[in-house]
């Protein structure tokens, strides 16, 4: 008991040289983990992208529209309009709409124009938030509905833009 009372007490370094140790080690495995990762696993996620590109032909996005068709749904084209107020907003909405059967491109054209008129009516105060976005959607698929008469099952928001 007394060799061990004699022996002096070994430090193991201040706080601060630890810290900086363990950071140091932590950065080289980071950097070793990056430069695995990019030079591993990179090049296999492109050449699988690069071999799906190659399968998909050219005309990817007409049969796409093709299908979406087939299946009851029609992509309106975008509606670009200034709210009512203030006049200097701008609103940029895409929709798809869907179907009951066969889809009808005239009477999908009559709701474009239907929706792009009731648009110019809102302001933006109408709008704002998530219970106003709500109503924007409830009074669009009204009016999908009574324009219509049932044939469409449910309005898409595929983009909703206010600038």
């Amino acid at each position: 008991m007394a060799a061990a009372a004699d022996e002096p007490t070994k430090s193991k370094g201040s706080p601060l040289i630890m810290t900086i140790i363990g950071l140091s080690v932590l950065t080289v495995l980071g950097c070793g983990g990056g430069w695995l990762v990019g030079t591993v696993v990179a090049p296999r996620i492109k050449a699988a992208t690069a071999a799906v590109q190659a399968k998909t032909p050219a005309a990817g996005g007409k049969q796409a529209a093709a299908a979406a068709q087939a299946n009851g749904i029609i992509a309106l084209d975008p509606i670009t309009t200034n709210l009512a107020y203030p006049s200097q907003n701008w609103i940029r909405l895409e929709l798809a709409l869907v179907f009951k059967g066969q889809p009808d491109a005239q009477l999908a054209q009559s709701i474009h124009q239907d929706i792009l008129t009731y648009i110019r009516t809102v302001s933006l105060q109408q709008i704002e938030g998530a219970r106003g976005l709500q109503y924007l959607r409830d009074d669009i698929q009204e009016r999908v509905d009574l324009r219509s008469e049932g044939r469409v099952s449910k309005v898409m928001f595929r983009t909703f833009v206010i600038e």
